[in-house]
């Protein structure tokens, strides 16, 4: 059996290169953490598609909040699809609700028609869906690669029961790669319960500023987020 392939979720391309650096085996490229990820900017993704050491992902998100797209937004991820396929990317995440809760078919598998041959992830907006397992055959159709999900709960662990019947259910149709707080204390026991074989980490750790100077009046916190290459390589080691 292959050995399960870590995902890395990075906001920043000094991230991205930290964490090829410390071993990961995909890229997922987003900006803006405090929004859940948002699509990188141009200038990231020229960049960031000049240094695929491995498989990069940015996510295809135009902004934060919900996953119901007006369609002038749809419009823009189209674009931006088209533009990471330009550059030579290897997948792109996605994830598209309609207002009651299901999963936008209709304009899912047509992202993942404009995609190829990228892979597509569709990615968390899948735990705000109605019906997990409606959604899975509704991803299943659209043809997407695979599925982040967290169980529909803040943290995986919460949610191991889900997670295994989904990898049951989709049956090797299409990938379940679980996410959201995933560490190194926990990713054997996820993959034990569930038999997933791609876990997704953001490794998350907060830096502080480099700057010598600061007006401390202004009352802010500087720091920034990035990864932590310890513990990308402790869950590699136990993987």
């Amino acid at each position: 059996m292959s050995k399960t392939l870590l995902e890395i979720a990075v906001f920043s391309v000094e991230s991205a290169m930290y964490a090829i650096q410390a071993g990961a085996d995909r890229i997922e490229l987003c900006e803006n953490p405090s929004e859940g990820g948002t699509t990188p900017s141009y200038g990231t993704l020229v960049l960031m598609s000049t240094k695929q050491l491995v498989p990069i992902f940015p996510i295809i998100r135009p902004r934060g909040g919900d996953f119901l797209y007006t369609d002038h937004e749809f419009e823009i991820m189209k674009k931006d699809v088209l533009l990471a396929k330009e550059l030579g990317y290897k997948g792109v995440v996605i994830g598209l609700l309609n207002a009651d809760g299901s999963i936008d078919k209709i304009r899912t598998t047509e992202l993942v028609h404009l995609a190829k041959p990228m892979q597509v992830t569709f990615h968390r907006a899948f735990d705000r869906c109605n019906h997990p397992f409606n959604a899975l055959e509704d991803i299943i159709e659209s043809g997407c690669s695979r599925i982040l999900t967290s169980g529909q709960v803040p943290n995986v662990c919460d949610a191991l029961p889900l997670i295994k019947d989904l990898v049951d259910k989709a049956n090797g149709r299409i990938i379940i790669m679980p996410g959201s707080g995933v560490r190194s204390n926990n990713i054997k026991q996820i993959m034990e319960a569930t038999g997933v074989f791609e876990i997704h980490s953001s490794a998350r750790k907060n830096f502080p500023s480099n700057m010598h100077y600061n007006v401390w009046s202004m009352n802010e916190n500087l720091q920034y987020i990035g990864v932590d290459q310890e513990e990308i390589s402790k869950m590699l080691s136990i993987i």
